[in-house]
């Protein structure tokens, strides 16, 4: 049976437990501005699904942050499509090659409107990207919370409004990502960084991660993943279960994330750190009932150094490129408001 599209809407009406969201994110490659829009469906039992959007924008140039959501019933949204075409109250996502977004949230902190277009990349650093092992698991009884990245590099145009301002996007860098399961896993670290030449264009990309997920309602060890592609080379580092071919850590005191790891590619370490006052913090709700806190940055700093097997190794930084989410199980203090 073929696999369906990366962009498929995998809940189907009458699911039990099921969580899904399709997102997009946009950084300034010259400022500290960057951009995060969600769709999600979450269906705890199957006469009660939902759709939300969801909107964050970071501005640490101006110390200015905004962040809604919008909550309707799934019967008043629209999922459907290939390519997937999704609406969500006042929120519009056309997932194509081409595709875009447009919508608007108003909220306490005033409104938010935009209008953006983009456009994949070709070659190897445009091409989708499965993190899990082997293509067999996309669609399979486990993990139970699967991640996929249909457009790991996308060229952004368009703007958006808000704090009473018009920011132009054009030259901006993007990508799109979809994932689904029953629950959202029990605790982890996720990034994704592009690194930029000088002319602003992307010659390099990081992803990965490191969960906990649930086993007969026992937390397991730290599980990463990570792909590295650079030009048409890709590095991976996906063997879940070699755990001692893994060190990751999790430092929720300073919002830092780190791993090293190896495998077959040879090895690579990452290292992702976030400003607590450029965050904002999610509430992701879970079929059980648990309350899920997503610590969210789009604006971490990045380093990451990749030693390939019979290559010269390289390294790669950015200042403020990083998307960076930590999902834990209890809120934090130093976050006021939860979304």
């Amino acid at each position: 049976m073929p696999q369906p599209p990366d962009n498929d809407l995998r809940f189907e009406p009458g699911d039990d437990g099921h969580v899904e969201s399709y997102f997009m994110r946009g950084n300034a490659p010259d400022a500290r501005r960057a951009f995060w829009l969600k769709a999600t469906v979450f269906a705890p039992r199957a006469d009660s699904a939902i759709a939300e959007l969801w909107c964050i924008f970071f501005d640490a140039e101006g110390d200015r942050y905004f962040s809604e959501k919008r909550t309707v019933p799934f019967s008043h949204a629209n999922f459907e499509g290939d390519p997937m075409q999704i609406a969500v109250a006042d929120g519009q996502f056309d997932l194509a090659d081409d595709g875009g977004a447009t919508g608007r949230i108003d909220g306490d902190g005033g409104s938010c409107k935009w209008d953006i277009n983009w456009q994949r990349r070709d070659g190897a650093l445009g091409e989708r990207l499965c993190l899990l092992p082997s293509e067999k698991m996309v669609d399979g009884s486990l993990p139970k919370s699967t991640p996929l990245t249909p457009y790991p590099t996308l060229k952004l145009s368009g703007s958006f409004e808000v704090f009473g301002e018009t920011f132009d996007v054009s030259g901006w860098e993007g990508m799109q990502g979809h994932n689904w399961g029953e629950e959202h896993a029990w605790e982890y670290a996720w990034g994704h960084c592009p690194f930029l030449d000088e002319s602003g264009e992307p010659f390099c990309w990081v992803e990965g991660f490191s969960a906990k997920t649930r086993i007969a309602g026992r937390p397991t060890p730290l599980i990463s993943a990570l792909v590295v592609r650079r030009g048409e080379q890709e590095y991976r580092f996906d063997r879940l279960v070699d755990l001692w071919r893994q060190d990751g850590n999790i430092d929720l005191e300073n919002y830092r994330w780190t791993l090293d790891i190896r495998g077959p590619d040879g090895q690579a370490v990452l290292a992702m750190e976030a400003d607590p006052d450029e965050m904002v913090c999610l509430g992701y709700h879970n079929p059980d009932g648990r309350l899920s806190y997503c610590l969210n940055s789009k604006l971490a700093r990045v380093s990451l150094r990749v030693n390939p097997i019979n290559e010269a190794g390289f390294e790669c930084t950015s200042e403020h490129g990083g998307a960076l989410e930590f999902l834990r199980n209890s809120p934090d203090a130093a976050f006021g408001r939860v979304v």
